[in-house]
């Protein structure tokens, strides 16, 4: 155990036995609620059982509302229930999907009688337990009690809504969330026909994807996941396949329609994205899964390629948390103190008259700990997770001094440690930072370094300038700044370099591109510049080829049967760029699917944490969850087959468990108890409950925690891999 978990309380949420007694003295009503997953269980929380009964990956899991029942479905497309008590198979359905099946749930008020299943055909399949047969435990096949094919792409999510037995929601790739009522039909034809009328079109949002926040919507957007609000039904959640996630008020849409039907998007209410992904502009970044949180108060979202992160639903109308296209840029790199009007807030440096001064004491220990990481590089996750256990103490703990001084360590820690977006969080720290203190030497100093990073070189050199002014002479702050200054000299040195070639290589080609080919490999198209330590995930030009094979008009009547008519588009993207589109071929460049001449830029909702060390790359049905009814801790699965667990209020993580033979994708947790199913890849489900001797990080053989961290990130560098 290093000095850092040393300094810690042995558990954050206090001891157990003092929240017993609060119960035996008090009476709080919510003692269940925070026993449910308390530190000390999470902690030891290990395997208990590997239930067997699929042939085939598990790519759902969810409990009914009891916890007595545990539903599951396969690739082998069956649907199976267990019984929770001791883990039996009680029934085995085989739904008769012709794809996997992708989600089920129990219905609502249903006696637990009544399930629903969706594929990859596209299929909404609905069954009634109560028709089954005899008394056996378990029926082979059954004739399902309702088929929706209105669907044309694969079903990812279902939704219920608690206490309505009649409505399931199904979000599809094909771009719909669609209203399925029990009571209106129980079948529909198959998309695509001629009489395909069915007028369950909840959202549409065929054309309602987009690329950046600035962008209107209009770029196709396959829906991935979406959930219902518990707390407040109306509300429906949906992200999909770009990076915004988008909350509805289903009172406030438009009536159902059918999917022949191409209405304009509706408007949001809410549209979260973390500020730094909201400009990316990178077609492969998209959501996993999104889901609200036990009380409603905030939503949670995992991105393929990128980490997961945690929203409020309300922040304040003053929150800095919400922002404009305009303000992306601005928000990320602040002027220098001598380019901007000063802006400065009173500094609190006394405390209140009550204080806790065992954990004061505490807190300035672990800021002992990690400036030491800092000065000397290692440790650099536990110091940053110590830093962030210092920064969510409570106003009472710490003065402003202190907290500016932890967030320009915590910036200093992210630009040595280089995870995927640590640059992003250091920028973040030291905006925060200049707000207590504007004129911060060690604020400039890390903005420098991290844009330098970033490789925008003019910024950073303005910044390394800012803090020379700050400090004085032959000082060691006065050597850091030289250093940065002798980083940017070789930065700015190669970019001339490259542009030279680029230039060569430009006039050889005589400002004329003589093939595809040319166009595809040709360095100097965006032009360049050198960006030190960039990660490639993040910063990469990114390439598009659309090629358009659809045959329309006269194109139909073509003598050769043979021939491919369309239209083949290139983009390419600088991150920092407006898209560049040019046309090759016969075709022309992308049209919108409406008119934006009434546009209005969205507002989104920024990130008030992130949880990082899991991989998503590899599936794209990766969920993370909310545990317990309390919802204190965020897990996640992992394509390294190992699942995390963190301090929702921190982002520390707390737990790591090895629970598939190669991706661990859904991760539920029990209604009451503390216990946790996960599946993925194998063909069994995993059941969790705290039957460890003692607490620890890791569950079974003790592995290098840090090592497999770095793996994962790794990975994330390398996002492009083929989706399983």
């Amino acid at each position: 155990m290093d000095a850092t978990e040393r300094l810690r309380w042995r558990f954050s949420d206090g001891g157990l036995t003092d929240l017993l007694d609060a119960r035996s003295l008090h009476g709080s009503p919510d003692i269940g609620k925070r026993m449910q997953f308390h530190s000390s269980l999470v902690q030891r929380l290990a395997l208990e059982k590997e239930i067997e009964g699929h042939v085939g990956c598990v790519n759902a899991i969810a409990w009914n509302s009891s916890g007595s029942l545990l539903i599951s479905g396969s690739d082998d497309t069956r649907v199976n229930i267990w019984n929770y008590a001791n883990q039996e198979l009680l029934h085995e359905i085989d739904t008769g999907h012709s794809a996997n099946v992708f989600c089920t749930k129990f219905v609502p008020e249903t006696c637990d009688e009544v399930v629903v299943s969706g594929a990859g055909d596209a299929e909404v399949r609905v069954f009634n337990l109560s028709r089954l047969s005899g008394t056996r435990p378990r029926e082979i096949s059954m004739e399902p009690a309702a088929v929706y094919q209105c669907h044309s792409r694969r079903v990812k999510k279902l939704a219920v809504e608690g206490g309505n037995p009649n409505v399931v929601w199904s979000a599809s790739e094909d771009g719909t969330v669609r209203q399925h009522d029990f009571r209106e039909c129980s079948s529909c034809p198959r998309a695509g026909l001629v009489n395909q009328e069915c007028r369950n079109v909840l959202l549409d949002l065929r054309c309602g994807g987009k690329k950046s926040l600035a962008d209107p919507p209009r770029q196709p957007l396959s829906f991935k996941s979406c959930d219902i609000s518990s707390v407040r039904p109306h509300q429906l959640l949906v992200g999909g396949s770009d990076a915004f996630a988008r909350l509805y008020d289903r009172r406030m849409l438009p009536p159902l329609s059918s999917c022949q039907t191409r209405r304009k998007p509706p408007p949001c209410i809410k549209m979260f994205c973390p500020l730094h992904l909201a400009e990316n502009r990178k077609s492969n970044l998209h959501l996993t899964h999104v889901a609200f949180s036990p009380n409603g108060n905030e939503v949670l979202l995992s991105y393929s390629g990128e980490h997961v992160y945690l929203f409020d639903v309300d922040p304040d109308n003053t929150s800095p948390v919400r922002y404009t296209a305009d303000d992306v840029r601005d928000q990320l790199c602040l002027l220098p103190f001598h380019k901007e009007p000063r802006k400065q807030k009173s500094k609190r440096d006394k405390f209140p008259a009550k204080r806790n001064l065992c954990r004061v004491d505490m807190l300035k220990k672990l800021m002992q700990v990690v400036i030491k990481s800092l000065e000397t590089g290692t440790n650099l996750m536990h110091g940053i997770e110590a830093c962030c256990e210092i920064l969510e103490a409570l106003e009472s703990d710490i003065d402003d001094s202190t907290r500016h001084d932890c967030l320009c360590t915590r910036a200093g820690l992210y630009l040595k440690r280089r995870w995927k977006n640590d640059v992003y969080m250091a920028i973040r720290d030291c905006n925060e930072a200049r707000s207590i203190d504007f004129a911060s030497f060690q604020a400039h100093l890390f903005m420098a370094d991290a844009l330098l990073q970033l490789g925008r070189l003019k910024e950073a050199c303005e910044y390394a300038e800012a803090a020379h002014s700050l400090v004085p002479p032959n000082s060691v702050s006065a050597e850091q700044v030289e250093n940065i200054k002798k980083r940017l000299a070789a930065a700015e040195l190669e970019k001339n370099k490259k542009d030279q070639q680029g230039n060569t290589n430009t006039d050889a080609r005589h400002g004329r591109l003589r093939s595809l080919s040319d166009l595809l490999f040709r360095s100097d198209v965006s032009g360049s510049s050198s960006q030190e330590g960039r990660e490639d995930s993040d910063y990469d030009d990114e390439m598009e080829l659309d090629f358009d094979t659809s045959v329309s008009g006269d194109e139909s009547r073509d003598s050769d049967p043979g021939a491919v008519r369309g239209s083949l588009r290139l983009k390419l993207h600088r991150r920092e760029d407006k898209t560049n589109e040019q046309t090759v071929g016969n075709g022309s460049a992308e049209s919108t699917c409406n008119g934006d001449s009434a546009y209005e830029p969205d507002v989104a909702i920024d990130m008030k944490q992130r949880y990082v060390g899991h991989c998503n790359v590899g599936t794209d049905i990766k969920q993370a969850s909310f545990l317990g009814e309390q919802g204190e801790f965020i897990a996640s699965g992992s394509d390294d087959g190992r699942w995390f667990i963190w301090e929702k209020r921190t982002g520390r993580l707390v737990k790591m468990l090895a629970g598939d033979g190669a991706v661990v994708n859904c991760i539920q947790s029990h209604p009451y108890d503390c216990a946790v199913a996960t599946s993925g890849i194998d063909n069994t489900i995993k059941l969790w409950t705290p039957d460890a001797e003692g607490t620890s990080m890791v569950d079974g053989p003790e592995i290098d925690v840090l090592s497999a961290i770095e793996n994962n990130q790794k990975k994330l560098c390398r996002n492009r891999e083929t989706l399983l």
